[in-house]
């Protein structure tokens, strides 16, 4: 028996909503309200996040009934946004929020407003062939890897509460379903242009430039200033996703924020051993969004949101040229991006061009030596990183020349410390987390939060986390999870 949506009378929880894109026109949006589920109990409540978000109140039943979705809070507005996007390289003309509800916005005590959405909260009018559900294990996945990023310092969506449901949730089998609340800066993507450049709808389309202005870049004049602003956001992102042995995953331009943030982690991924060309995901059959390949796929997508923005302007011959010079100036960002992200991580304040060669050498010889990402970097600390290496006299080959490269820095160790954590989230322990959650046991889950919040830290406690894989632990693929 479903649970009916007055089923908390009197909620004690207040979310402080001041809704903004429920105002904007119903072609932007479905109106719809997130569908009951039997039995939720919480999992996780971020309260940290909550008090900047500005919540107060609730008790641990009633989380559960809200961010379940089965009450509505006051002053929600629930809706599903509209998207498009290019998947895969192959463009789709309607997307949109097939299993997510925007419950609406709050200002934070930051002064910074956020989107509070649910995700796997039902079926809406852009699931397609789709349940609306999520199972546990992508729930769980992306509240451990998106706190991990918010931790490590990376532009990330955050993740405020998961719930299981109650309700089994079929893919090649039953699993346990469960909802996630995810935060974000806001949930507008490259693939929200291109919807309405696509359908030639430019009242929509300069309405959405207005709106998104307003909302993340209020110095951007035109829409050159715009594209300009998400190409240097997306630049270092993705610079500093690299710099972590960060892999996405499924970098689609309906998964690309325009505010610069991470977003949408389905089969995402830390490298343990480091290679270039390494992939994960299921789905990426032909490895266009590896590990290497990053930088390259994030231009193409914003050179889908030059495009898109092309009908705002009334010179497009003189616009095609403004956003071509743009797009094709945005590898040297990256570039100068990863420079600085990487030469931190040997210990470098201020690295200067030259030192790329140092930096790719490390990478080349790591490739060639299956050392691991992280671990090598932090063991330039303490002087064990050559144990990483199947043949440590590589290492010692290049030690030589960067020992003396950092001899006149100041305080190397400072700015390596600072660069390279001790702890990721990485593969294996994610699984085993997600198979003993399956089982009824949260425990595991949440040492993982904890050691994850404090990543940079030294934990004696949690140094098993800071191993690899046994061969018979190695994960050899991600999923969506949809």
């Amino acid at each position: 028996m479903r649970v009916p949506r007055a089923y908390i009378c009197g909620m004690t929880l207040h979310i402080p909503f001041d809704n903004s894109f429920a105002a904007l026109p119903a072609g932007f949006h479905a109106r719809l309200n997130p569908t009951p589920v039997e039995a939720p109990s919480l999992i996780a409540f971020n309260q940290p996040l909550a008090d900047q978000l500005g919540l107060t109140g609730g008790d641990e039943a009633e989380l559960a009934q809200i961010f379940a979705g089965n009450a509505v809070p006051d002053g929600a507005e629930p809706l599903a946004q509209l998207y498009s996007g290019h998947q895969f390289g192959q463009y789709n003309p309607q997307l949109g929020d097939g299993r997510a509800i925007l419950l609406g916005e709050t200002v934070g005590k930051d002064g910074v407003r956020r989107d509070i959405q649910l995700k796997g909260s039902g079926r809406t009018p852009f699931s397609r062939s789709g349940d609306g559900r999520a199972w546990l294990g992508p729930v769980l996945r992306e509240y451990i890897v998106s706190e991990a990023m918010a931790a490590l310092g990376v532009p990330s969506t955050r993740a405020l509460a998961a719930v299981r449901t109650g309700e089994p949730v079929y893919r090649e089998t039953a699993l346990p379903g469960a909802v996630l609340t995810r935060v974000a800066a806001s949930h507008l993507r490259v693939g929200t242009f291109q919807v309405f450049s696509a359908r030639r709808d430019v009242d929509a389309l300069r309405q959405l430039f207005d709106y998104t202005v307003a909302r993340h870049y209020p110095d951007a004049q035109t829409p050159g200033d715009l594209l300009r602003k998400v190409i240097e956001a997306q630049a270092n992102l993705v610079a500093q996703w690299m710099s972590l042995g960060f892999i996405h995953g499924v970098m689609n331009t309906d998964n690309c924020a325009i505010s610069g943030e991470t977003i949408d982690y389905g089969p995402c991924a830390f490298m343990d051993t480091y290679h270039p060309e390494t992939v994960f995901s299921s789905i990426d059959r032909h490895g266009r969004y590896a590990y290497g390949a990053q930088a390259d796929v994030i231009v193409w997508n914003m050179a889908q949101l030059a495009t898109a923005l092309v009908p705002l302007c009334e010179d497009t011959e003189q616009t095609i040229e403004e956003f071509t010079q743009l797009v094709h100036g945005m590898p040297d960002l990256i570039r100068a991006a990863w420079l600085r992200r990487f030469g931190a991580k040997i210990g470098l304040a201020d690295p200067q061009a030259e030192d790329a060669t140092l930096i790719m050498d490390l990478l080349t010889r790591m490739a060639g030596n299956q050392a691991d990402f992280t671990n090598t970097f932090r063991a330039l600390l303490d002087g064990g990183a050559r144990d990483q290496f199947t043949d440590p006299t590589a290492f010692d080959a290049w030690e030589a020349t960067w020992t003396a490269r950092v001899s006149d820095e100041a305080s190397p160790e400072t700015v390596m410390a600072a660069a390279n954590p001790a702890f990721i989230p990485r593969n294996h322990r994610i699984e085993q987390m997600i198979a003993a959650a399956v089982d009824g046991d949260d425990s595991y889950f949440h040492h993982l939060h904890h050691v994850l919040s404090r990543p940079f830290e030294t934990q004696p406690d949690a140094v098993e986390l800071t191993h690899p894989p046994q061969p018979d632990e190695v994960v050899q693929a991600t999923f969506c999870g949809t």
